[in-house]
């Protein structure tokens, strides 16, 4: 209870002061709206069909480019890092592409697919690929020999040992990659729609900027941001009971 109320205060507390900032005139107002134009603004959000529209196409970009990235990536990573003559062929491929940013990418893209779904889910699907890949690989190579050698000492084959030893073992490591690319999922997708103009959240706030209208600008900006927020708690949620069984994931572990 202390620790729900703990946070409760760390988010009122900063809105509060902006708050009083804003009404006093230390604050440009035509600049930062009140706290509370903000949060009316977005209650009027939430009646409007046009918001809910542009909410579904953000959604539909994140969850299009992360399910490839899984689709390709899980398997891939899983298949790398079992191969170690694989891992080592394909070592400088992967930290030479790996740094691209995924922003760098957006020309390209509307060269390739032009202002599209298809491009924002290109971006989204290439910035998501390298975590859970990588992770799939570094879950792999870390499981532990000896639990290995053990399972193959009780005579179970390859497919048996995959499946009851490495996957098991692996499965933190690939959880955090999948963690990880879902909040580069959202962060792409509403990058591509601000930069490149691809309908969704992201045009709606490019479209506020240039407008003039601060309250709806913030109001759409603290839109995004629960939005992800509501993403990152759903996915973590999942993890937790998906993964009980893990010692890192009882109680005592991760939160």
């Amino acid at each position: 209870m202390r620790t729900v109320g703990t946070r409760l205060l760390g988010i009122l507390a900063p809105l509060i002061v902006w708050e009083f900032l804003t009404r006093s005139g230390v604050l440009p107002r035509e600049y930062l709206p009140p706290t509370s134009v903000i949060i009316a603004k977005m209650w009027d959000l939430l009646g409007q069909q046009a918001f809910w529209s542009d909410v579904g196409l953000t959604l539909e970009g994140w969850a299009i480019g992360f399910g490839i990235s899984i689709a390709v990536a899980l398997p891939l990573g899983l298949i790398v890092g079992t191969n170690a003559y694989l891992y080592r062929g394909c070592r400088i491929f992967v930290e030479a592409m790996r740094p691209i940013p995924s922003v760098a990418l957006i020309p390209l893209a509307v060269l390739i697919f032009g202002i599209s779904t298809e491009m924002k889910v290109f971006l989204v699907a290439f910035a998501t690929f390298w975590p859970i890949f990588i992770q799939s690989i570094y879950g792999v190579q870390d499981v532990d020999p000896i639990a290995r050698d053990t399972a193959r000492s009780f005579g179970l084959g390859r497919r048996a040992i995959f499946f009851r030893v490495t996957l098991p073992s692996a499965a933190p490591y690939i959880a955090t990659g999948l963690r990880l690319a879902n909040a580069l999922a959202i962060i792409l997708a509403i990058t591509a729609e601000l930069v490149a103009g691809v309908p969704g959240l992201g045009r709606s706030i490019l479209l506020a900027q240039s407008g003039g209208t601060n309250d709806l600008l913030y109001a759409l900006i603290a839109a995004t941001g629960l939005l992800s927020f509501a993403l990152s708690a759903a996915f973590s949620r999942a993890e937790r009971r998906l993964l009980h069984w893990h010692t890192n994931y009882r109680a005592g572990g991760k939160s």
